[in-house]
């Protein structure tokens, strides 16, 4: 007799004697089909599932008891906590008892991050090639002024990182930022929040492999196509083996270019104090090459929307955490110092390229940080940089083969993805969330190669402005969900500052950023694009749930 049968059938004469639990491994297979109760459901079971289970209530002097459970005297234990908990989500297979997890409920993600995890995931999405390389041409289209730039910038990525702190720790388990999107405006902006915010780092794992091969086209003789296709499948299969290879790969990867930052800036500064001579020793490039504003403050406000993106990323951290052993602890501390020291990493490297070498003698597109080590003699600045950009490169793949999948798998289990999605391995990993990830990744890939002019050039600028709408949402949702708090008595452990004015304020500069970008010839057609994408993900919810209806 099958162990699934085993549990779900009695002894029918155990069962009516009255104090005796009746051993679970007797049966005939034949016994009436009289489901539970609503109130006696088993978490995680259905009542079909329970279907020739008779219910047979205690009872004290004759009297029904409050509680039934099932004849076979058998409690099932509640599912483990987890970042879908309020779904009823439990793990694959079955239980310790034997009893089957129920075929609807989504499975549990792995809790196997540690905190030094969640601090370096969150910190690797947000430095990559965009300081390394892209910072340069930041630098020439607003000189030393730019400083200013990632100032503004940084401090809208700590005001949004302290919104979803306080949301994440007041609902724990509502899993990422698009569940208290859901929490705070409903169903349909979580739906078109999730599926732009997938969208975006789809695009973004494209765009990472095609960096990543064609830096390493420069070394190694293989068409960059099947770069492509190495690097994704490399990170993809990391993602693939548990949540926690990711960390550590994660973890060291994000360790390695915070070493480069911080030599970076050591040197700078030794250089700065006269260690590579007199010429050095001065500050003078910040003022002396037409001021400090040398294309005046709309050039500094024009910059911001491009050093945005670079700091894109941060809010992975929510993400990750939910995945940790403490949850709660760890958005905390990710969400209030992340955003901070990933400012400084910027701003102190940006200050030491400026104070350095003129801004004038940024060439766009190519890494600042070589040009100043080049300057001060450093031998073998070209390679050493290559392989940090090569790292911090292949940490933004990694990580947003990460993020697509949690979310996707998140919105599949709230039945805003196909339901297949909603399946882990034997560690917890959604892995039919990674490969369709990786496989939007590699079409990208693909496509920079057969159609850089059109089709990547398409997925580019669709995607470009993605995130600044979530993080409208975001904010939207917080000021939602605080008001409520605050109406019923209620006041948030971990807050936003000076609400309301400063959730406010944050909207008023997102609001800002997407103007700026909107009147822009350059940027334009991100804004026209990226406003299609959600007007099209808003029209396809507004249709499933008529379908519903």
């Amino acid at each position: 007799m099958s162990r699934r049968r085993s549990t779900l059938t009695f002894d029918r004469r155990a069962a009516d004697r009255p104090g005796r639990r009746p051993p679970a491994h007797q049966g005939t297979g034949n016994e009436p089909s009289a489901g539970p109760a609503p109130d006696t459901m088993l978490p995680g079971i259905p009542t079909e599932a329970l279907a020739g289970a008779p219910v047979r209530k205690r009872t004290t002097a004759g009297k029904p008891g409050p509680a039934a459970v099932p004849a076979s005297g058998i409690r099932r234990p509640a599912p483990a906590a987890g970042p879908l908990a309020h779904l009823g989500v439990t793990s694959d297979g079955e239980d310790g008892i034997g009893v089957p997890r129920r075929p609807d409920t989504p499975p549990a993600l792995a809790h196997t991050l540690r905190t030094r995890h969640v601090a370096m995931i969150s910190i690797g999405g947000v430095i990559g090639a965009g300081l390394f390389v892209g910072s340069s041409a930041a630098i020439a289209g607003a000189g030393p002024g730019v400083l200013l730039s990632y100032i503004l910038a940084g401090v809208l990525a700590l005001l949004v990182m302290r919104m979803l702190g306080e949301m994440a720790i007041a609902e724990p388990g509502a899993g990422s930022f698009v569940g208290h999107i859901r929490r705070g405006l409903g169903d349909r902006a979580a739906f078109v929040a999730g599926w732009i915010y997938w969208l975006f780092w789809a695009v973004v794992v494209g765009a990472e492999a095609i960096g990543g091969a064609a830096l390493l086209a420069l070394y190694v003789p293989i068409p960059r196509v099947a770069l492509d296709l190495v690097l994704v499948g490399l990170l993809t299969g990391t993602n693939l083996v548990s949540v926690r290879a990711y960390g550590e790969f994660e973890f060291w990867f994000s360790l390695l270019k915070i070493v480069a930052i911080v030599g970076f800036v050591g040197l700078g500064l030794a250089a700065l104090l006269g260690a590579f001579g007199p010429q050095f020793a001065t500050v003078r490039p910040l003022w002396a090459d037409g001021g400090f504003l040398p294309k005046g403050l709309g050039a500094v406000l024009a910059i911001i929307p491009t050093i945005v993106f670079q700091y894109t990323g941060s809010e992975i951290a929510t993400v990750a955490a939910a995945e940790s052993d403490d949850p709660g602890r760890n958005v905390a501390r990710a969400t209030s110092t992340v955003a901070l020291r990933v400012l400084l990493f910027y701003i102190s490297s940006i200050a030491v390229i400026l104070c350095l070498m003129p801004w004038s003698a940024q060439v766009p597109g190519h890494s600042p940080f070589v040009a100043v080590m080049d300057r001060l003699g450093i031998p073998g600045a070209g390679l050493i940089m290559s392989a940090i950009v090569l790292v911090a490169i292949l940490s933004c793949l990694n990580s947003a083969l990460y993020v697509t999948s949690r979310v996707l798998f998140e919105m599949a289990a709230h039945g805003d993805a196909p339901r297949w999605l909603v399946r882990t391995g034997p560690g917890g990993v959604p892995r039919r969330a990674i490969l369709a990830g990786s496989g939007i990744g590699v079409a990208v890939a693909i496509a920079s190669t057969l159609s850089p002019d059109k089709v990547f050039a398409f997925l580019l600028n669709a995607s470009g402005a993605l995130i600044l709408f979530d993080y409208l949402l975001i904010a939207l949702a917080q000021i939602r969900l605080r008001t409520r708090m605050e109406r019923a008595g209620r006041r948030p452990t971990f807050r936003m500052w000076l609400f309301p004015g400063l959730s406010w304020a944050t909207i008023a500069v997102v609001a800002g950023v997407l103007v700026a970008m909107a009147v822009q010839p350059g940027t334009r057609v991100q804004i026209e694009l990226g406003s299609l994408c959600v007007l099209i993900f808003f029209c396809i919810k507004a249709i499933l749930s008529i379908k519903a209806k």
